[in-house]
């Protein structure tokens, strides 16, 4: 009795419950909503049921029904949402069963529970979608994998988000799908983001610089497509034009039709479609339908069309008329024992009806990743239990029986067991990286689509970029995305040829080419007056240029400028931003911020900065010898003539006969010997080996110094002198002086911004004739222009000069659109006129052929100043120091060993004067004759004074 009354006042409110669930399930049919409605409120209130259940089994064991226990095998709930007649739908049902089935086979897993799986048919329907969820989470669903679009995903994942159950999907691969805002969504396959990396980099690899992407107007399209655009951003590409086509497309046909007629027209052959397998093919029908897959043209297409030709045979010959040629993305799955094991079952499993592709290894996973968490959720100690939704059950109202959703208790603890999941799928490793939730190394199979058949060209990782390896073997390298490569593509047309990616726009307009109007310097670019045809040395290069490009270039030349003045540079590149021109041709200066701008040539002309200024010629004059040499220069290189015959007659008085004699004669031999070997017409021979030494560097400095003299004798009397002190940019800036530059040049910027130098000193010239008066008149002290226009001058005006060296490196090149292809081709050509000598023979024609004035253009040559020489005059200085001390260091030992052994007063004498004196007498002896006077010091022991002979 104790017992049933504990029984009954614990489970009243549950049988109470039961009573409400009953009257459910009567109402219900009733009122004829039909045996779905009753499953659904059946669904929806089982746990009641088992409330009911339990009380009444404990009213049995009060009624002595005791030792009878009965244990019921508990059922795990899961759902998946998806279109059933798609055909991810349907491989993914067959793949989802088959993993159900092969984890209740194994109890290892779930001990015993079983996992049921519930497949709701959106039937293409977001509506229905919702509908679905909704069901499962009102049949205490533990976790649900969809939907099948990204579209869906934020909608349903709010619900997860509420009810706390986890939503896993292998097809909604949406990249803008955020963990933080949706923590329940978990993407099980790689996400668009990855797919998009993938097509960038082989866009990139081909050297295409801007694609066309077509794409349904969706946010899982357009999110996709957005991701492209960035990644092709960072390889410095572009998508020139977004082709956003309706959802409905069969309803919306005729405006599909326009879109691809608009694409037709344009510039770009390289063409991205993201959609779905459905939409796919029918837009390829269109685009077939057009023209549109004839030789020249690109396809990529996103993972959709590697689904159909897996998964679809029958659809493949098709295909080979439409999809010929395409590139195409699939996610690569590395081979397993496992994988090849499922591939062998699959045809059991779908009885035929319909292939394997790599989704359905996803959606397989998928069901395993749910299995094994649900495992480790019951090893944890905890229970499948739900709760009501006090914020649902507060919302009045009877049409809707919002009460009847329930929280997942458990949720938050199952969806953080799955982002711990670490286990090998028959996709590979299968983890949740803690930033993204992303799935590691994420990679695709590059398919190229040939005939009715599909060939493997090549990999992409987000490891290793494109490879002919697989990635599986690269994951074991360092990364690197240096050595990317793919097998030969065979694009639309069954060729091999790489297309270029572009055309000339088929909207019947030439290339609208801008050209300065120039005033001055027209050998560069000028308008012939009678035959009103623009000519010159830049035209010429242009015109070269195109005929070596590989196709025709429909073109016009259109005048920039009023013709009185030279026009701006800068102006004229800014009008290829505004649309105005499509290029610009003529002498345009390569500079950073119009580099920023637009997109320039490789260079046909080098060019920068320098500095002209006026010269006169040197006059005669009597002392021009001395010209050479700065005074100080003359007179260290005569102290050095008179130290070296002063050393030499040390080294030489006591052994050579010539160097001898009296002191006027040893003077005049002196002076004679050092600056006779100016002309190396010396003629006493040295005798020491230090005297020989010296004389050896002597002899090569005398030649250095001898030989810069004579050429920079010869330079000054014919070349021509500078009437300034200009001496190149430096001295420039730091003057005070005026300084012209050419109308529209970039040089008054740069001298105004970079160089600093105030505006009030810049004189603007309009022509060579505005150059020479200015400088001659002294209007200006010098003209800062590029070169080429200084060397155009020069050619006809001699009485100037260019000082320094170029400040400035840069050169002239043709102005295209950003991101333009034609500016890469046009490079191309510019390469092979060098290569061939045009460029040169254009050069020759209009700046070098029949110049009658020829001026050697580099600066006068200045005086040769000391420190040209200071290493030479060191060493000659060293030598002559050293071999001096040597002599004299020897010199005195022989001077000890010439007094006597026994010192005597009477010859030495006591005072210091006197032994001086001897000593000197000792040096000036020649030295066989000291020796012989010691010789006799030595047989005289009385000592006495020896006489000498001179």
């Amino acid at each position: 009795m104790l017992i049933t009354l504990a029984c009954s006042q614990s489970h009243f409110t549950s049988v109470v419950a039961g009573i409400r669930f009953f009257c459910l399930i009567c109402r219900a049919y009733s009122q004829k909503q039909g045996l779905i409605a009753v499953c659904i409120c059946f669904g929806a209130h089982c746990r009641q049921l088992w409330l009911v259940v339990k009380a009444a089994a404990c009213f049995v064991v009060a009624g002595a029904l005791e030792d009878v226990t009965s244990e019921a095998v508990v059922v795990v709930n899961i759902g998946a949402i998806f279109s059933l007649k798609t055909i991810n739908g349907m491989v993914s049902r067959i793949a989802m069963g088959a993993a159900v089935e092969d984890i209740n086979s194994d109890p290892s897993i779930l001990g015993g529970r079983m996992l049921s799986l519930q497949v709701h048919d959106s039937n293409y329907s977001g509506f229905l979608s919702i509908m679905g969820a909704l069901q499962f989470m009102e049949q205490d669903t533990v976790a649900i994998i969809g939907p099948q679009i990204s579209v869906l995903a934020p909608v349903l994942s709010y619900l997860a988000n509420e009810l706390h159950v986890p939503l896993l999907s292998f097809t909604a691969l949406d990249p803008m799908l955020s963990p933080i805002q949706y923590p329940y969504f978990l993407q099980t396959a790689p996400n668009d983001l990855f797919q998009m990396t993938a097509i960038a980099e082989m866009i990139s690899y081909f050297g295409w610089a801007q694609v066309v992407a077509i794409f349904i107007d969706d946010g899982h399209s357009r999110n996709g497509i957005t991701a492209l655009g960035d990644e092709l951003a960072v390889r410095r590409c572009r998508i020139s034009y977004r082709a956003a086509l309706p959802p409905d497309i069969i309803a919306s046909r005729a405006q599909v039709m326009d879109e691809l007629r608009k694409i037709k027209m344009m510039e770009s052959r390289v063409i991205v479609v993201h959609t779905t397998t459905y939409f796919g093919t029918l837009l390829l029908e269109m685009a077939e339908q057009l023209d549109m897959m004839e030789p020249g043209y690109v396809w990529i297409a996103t993972s959709w069309l590697s689904t159909i030709l897996d998964s679809k045979p029958l659809l493949r010959p098709k295909l080979a008329k439409t999809a010929n040629g395409f590139l195409t993305l699939r996610p690569h799955t590395p081979d397993s024992e496992r994988k090849r094991d499922f591939i062998s079952r699959w045809n059991r499993l779908s009885n035929g009806s319909i292939d394997l592709n790599a989704y359905g290894l996803y959606a397989y996973d998928t069901v395993w990743v749910i299995a094994r968490s649900i495992k480790s959720f019951f090893d944890q100690g905890s229970n499948i239990l739900f709760s009501s939704d006090l914020a649902l059950t507060s919302i009045e109202g009877r049409i809707l029986n919002l009460s009847a959703l329930s929280i997942f208790n458990g949720g938050e603890q199952l969806l953080d067991i799955m982002l711990k999941t670490n286990m090998t799928g028959i996709t590979g490793p299968i983890w949740f990286k803690a930033d993204d939730r992303s799935l590691p190394n994420p990679s695709f199979d590059v398919i190229n689509v040939v005939g009715s058949h599909s060939r493997l060209i090549g990999y992409w990782s987000n490891h290793s970029g494109l490879s002919v390896v697989p990635p599986d073997f690269l994951y074991k390298r360092p990364w690197n995305h240096s050595g990317q490569q793919l097998d030969t593509v065979v694009w639309p047309g069954a060729t091999k040829t790489r297309p270029r990616g572009w055309v000339f726009p088929h909207n019947g307009r030439k290339l609208r080419i801008g050209v300065p109007n120039r005033v001055s310097f027209r050998d560069f670019v000028s308008l012939k007056n009678k035959t009103h045809a623009i000519t010159g040395y830049c035209i010429d290069v242009f015109v070269a240029a195109v005929k070596l490009l590989p196709y025709p270039v429909p073109y016009e030349f259109i005048l920039f400028g009023d013709g009185h003045k030279n026009p701006n540079y800068s102006d004229l590149v800014n009008r290829i931003t505004t649309n105005e021109f499509d290029a610009a041709v003529g002498d345009i200066a390569i500079i950073s911020n119009r580099a920023t701008l637009v997109d320039f040539t490789q260079p046909y002309s080098e060019s920068g900065l320098v500095v002209l200024v006026p010269v006169m010629k040197l006059h005669s004059s009597a002392w021009a010898f001395l010209w050479p040499f700065t005074p100080f220069m003359w007179a260290v290189t005569s102290a050095f003539f008179l130290i070296l015959g002063a050393v030499i007659w040390i080294l030489e008085h006591r052994i050579n006969d010539e160097f001898r004699g009296p002191l006027g004669k040893q003077v005049v031999t002196m002076l004679w010997f050092s600056f006779s070997t100016m002309f190396f017409a010396h003629k006493e021979h040295t005798m020491s080996t230090l005297g020989k030494l010296v004389l050896v560097i002597w002899l090569f400095v005398v030649w250095i110094i001898q030989s810069s003299y004579t050429a920079s004798l010869t330079s000054i009397l014919t070349a021509q002198q500078l009437s300034s002190s200009i001496k190149g940019i430096d001295t420039l800036v730091a003057s005070r002086v005026h300084i012209g530059y050419q109308v529209g040049s970039f040089a008054e910027n740069y001298l105004n911004y970079e160089l600093h130098i105030p505006k009030s000193r810049l004189v603007a010239l309009n022509s060579p004739e505005d150059y020479a008066s200015a400088l001659l008149q002294g209007r200006v002290a010098a003209v800062v222009d590029e070169r080429p226009y200084i060397e155009l001058f020069l050619s006809k005006h001699c009485r100037f000069r260019i000082v320094g060296q170029e400040f400035t490196r840069s050169g002239w090149g043709f102005a295209f659109a950003k991101d333009s292809p034609l500016a890469i081709d046009m490079s191309t050509a510019i390469l092979e006129l060098s290569q061939d000598g045009t460029l040169q023979q254009i050069n020759e024609y209009w700046l070098t052929n029949g110049r009658s004035c020829r001026q050697n253009s580099e600066a006068a040559s200045e005086q040769l100043q000391f420190d040209n020489f200071i290493g030479l005059f060191l060493i000659c200085g060293i030598s002559c120091f050293t071999a001096a001390l040597i002599h004299v260091l020897v010199t005195l030992h022989k001077f000890k060993r010439h007094l006597p052994e026994t010192p005597d007063p009477s010859i030495h004498g006591s005072a210091p004067s006197s032994r001086f004196q001897t000593f000197l007498s000792f040096v000036d002896q020649r030295e066989r004759d000291s020796k012989r006077n010691r010789m006799s010091l030595s047989h005289n022991p009385t000592g006495g004074e020896v006489e000498v002979e001179e």
